[in-house]
């Protein structure tokens, strides 16, 4: 599940996902950001085409 592409965080934000993964009960790190990526993924994607895809991740600040 974890073997893939490694994402570099900065220190500051390492420890803030840190701090809220012991809290919800995550295993590691790496499981509260899978889960809250797939989270976020889906809540975009859900039924929408690639053009409005691009237009909720604009909306969101994710691509200008």
């Amino acid at each position: 599940m974890f073997g893939g592409p490694k994402v570099k965080l900065t220190k500051d934000l390492f420890v803030r996902v840190k701090k809220y993964a012991e809290i919800a009960g995550y295993s590691s790190v790496d499981e509260f950001v899978v889960h809250a990526l797939e989270k976020e993924l889906s809540s975009v994607e859900e039924g929408a085409s690639e053009e409005e895809i691009k237009k909720k991740l604009q909306g969101l600040g994710y691509i200008s």
